[in-house]
């Protein structure tokens, strides 16, 4: 039975580096979490440039599709070719994480593209959406905190927020006392900084925030990959919902014997709880809301930008 499991996984994993486009398709909940990652061959492109071709490209391009950097006509197939526009969301890609602009796939490009993250856009229309707020007209700038579309953010009259796990979408590595403390952590953390407060509920159906594990389709159109690809993703204000992919190897504690792909879950729902927030995606690596963040990796703690950018939406605890 075991060993069914590990060849569906396995199967999965080829299904999403095959074609890995928006559409939702059936994966069921797994518990055998050792295949490689989501994204392993990106490894194949290392050193392609404009002009290249390959079987792996239609994988890319649907990649930067996925996250705002590139737009593929509907009913059009991503070809096999490093062309025109994929070098120009090559060399917007590198700009949004700091890295060498070449418009080439270097090492360190792959890197990063091989690298676990959010599944929220970090380019919205085709512009990338690293814009702060001064004298209270918005500019575009880089290295900076982002909102989504329009400011969303919670209503005055919603500022006691309710939190619940989903009971039908659970993981069994993590406890449900763990669960509680990590998200309690994770929401004080906001909550230290501006005037909103968050309190857990059992009442599912009528939490304002609801959280739950989910496996490749799940009705969202936002279907999960597998290991190490996607972690999570969440919803802009007022929605609520915050889903995180099962087939990650989740811990609450990275000293314990965890393996190479384990996720901090703690690290991964306080970026999360920034979306739910109103906050986008930052350029600053040692943001919260950074993308993205490598296995083996705790970042829990707020830095200035991810807490000037809450503040915009909302104020701070001292007013």
């Amino acid at each position: 039975m075991e060993f069914m499991k590990l060849l569906f996984i396995a199967s999965f994993c080829v299904i999403v580096c095959e074609g890995m486009k928006t559409k939702e398709f059936f994966s069921p909940k797994l518990s055998n979490k050792s295949v490689e990652s989501a994204w392993e061959c990106f490894k194949n492109l290392t050193g392609a440039q404009r002009g290249f071709t390959s079987k792996a490209m239609p994988n890319l391009k649907h990649y930067f599709q996925k996250f705002g950097y590139l737009s593929i006509p509907d009913g059009e197939n991503a070809t096999e070719e490093f062309d025109e526009m994929t070098e120009s969301a090559v060399n917007m890609y590198q700009q949004n994480f700091g890295l060498k602009v070449t418009g080439k796939l270097d090492q360190q490009t792959v890197t990063q593209l091989m690298t676990p993250r959010c599944g929220r856009e970090d380019v919205i229309n085709g512009t990338t959406v690293m814009w702060r707020k001064n004298g209270g007209n918005f500019s575009y700038g880089t290295k900076h905190y982002t909102y989504f579309t329009g400011t969303p953010r919670w209503s005055v009259n919603r500022r006691h927020l309710t939190y619940a796990f989903d009971p039908d979408n659970e993981v069994t590595e993590i406890t449900q006392t763990e669960m509680q403390t990590v998200f309690a952590s994770a929401f004080q953390r906001w909550a230290a900084v501006i005037p909103l407060t968050f309190t857990e509920t059992d009442d599912f159906s009528s939490a304002d925030i609801t959280i739950g594990f989910f496996y490749g389709s799940h009705g969202d159109g936002n279907p999960f990959d597998g290991v190490g690809g996607v972690l999570g993703h969440s919803f802009a204000p007022e929605d609520g919902r915050l889903h995180l992919d099962g087939a990650e190897s989740w811990t609450v504690n990275l000293e314990s014997n965890s393996p190479m792909t384990a996720i901090d879950l703690e690290s991964v729902a306080t970026h999360e709880i920034g979306h739910i927030l109103g906050l986008g995606h930052s350029s600053i690596q040692e943001a919260i809301m950074y993308p993205s963040i490598p296995a083996q990796t705790i970042k829990v703690d707020l830095q200035n930008d991810d807490v000037e950018g809450v503040q915009g939406l909302y104020g701070s605890n001292s007013n």
